[in-house]
C-alpha cells in the first residue's frame, strides 16, 4: 500500500492535485504564510510606547495626601528659600520638592485647583504632604476646616522654569 492514497473519484482528485501544485509553486518561489507583524522598535512591541522620550512626556510626578495651611503666625518671617513669607501669596512648604518648583494642588473634596510655588520646607506634622499659604488654602476652600485631602501635581521643578510665573493672586475689583 502506498503512503499517499490517490482516489479515483475525479471530483476530489482535481482539488487535491491543484492544492499540491500550488503549494509546490509557492515553496519554490519563497512565499510564506503571513506572519504576525513585528517591529524593530522594542519599545512598541508591547503595544505601548515605553521609550524614554514617551515616558518623559507621560510620566508626571504626583502625590496624594492631606494639606494644611499657615498664615498670620509666620507672616513676615524668613522661609527656607530666604524670601519673606507672605500669607497672601500663592506659596507652599513641601519636604522634598526643589525650592522654586510649581505644583498644582487640587482639593479632592470640591475639585478646586490652584498653582503654588514651593518656597519653604515642611509641613511639620508627619501626616501632611504640604502646608499652603492662607491665600492658597482660601482659594481651595478649606481655611475654616484647616485640613483637606489634596492631590499635588508637579508642573515645573526648577527656579528657572518657575521664574516667569507671578504667583500673587490677581486683585479682584
Amino acid at each position: 500500500m502506498n503512503a499517499i492514497a490517490i482516489t479515483t473519484n475525479p471530483n476530489i482528485r482535481l482539488p487535491i492535485i491543484a492544492g499540491m501544485l500550488l503549494s509546490t509553486i509557492l515553496s519554490l518561489t519563497g512565499v510564506r504564510a503571513a506572519e504576525k507583524a513585528t517591529t524593530t522598535n522594542p519599545h512598541l512591541q508591547t503595544g505601548m510606547d515605553t521609550s524614554p522620550q514617551a515616558q518623559k512626556l507621560h510620566r508626571r510626578w504626583y502625590q496624594i495626601g492631606r494639606a494644611s495651611w499657615y498664615g498670620t503666625f509666620f507672616q513676615g518671617r524668613s522661609t527656607a528659600s530666604g524670601e519673606t513669607f507672605d500669607m497672601n501669596g500663592m506659596t507652599c512648604a513641601h519636604r522634598s520638592l526643589p525650592l522654586g518648583s510649581l505644583i498644582r494642588v487640587t482639593n479632592l473634596r470640591n475639585h478646586k485647583t490652584v498653582v503654588v510655588r514651593v518656597n519653604d520646607r515642611g509641613p511639620v506634622p508627619v501626616d501632611r504632604v504640604v502646608d499652603l499659604s492662607y491665600a492658597a488654602a482660601n482659594t481651595l476652600g478649606f481655611t475654616s476646616k484647616g485640613i483637606a485631602p489634596v492631590r499635588l501635581e508637579l508642573i515645573a521643578s526648577s527656579q528657572h522654569e518657575a521664574a516667569p510665573f507671578d504667583m500673587r493672586p490677581a486683585l479682584q475689583h
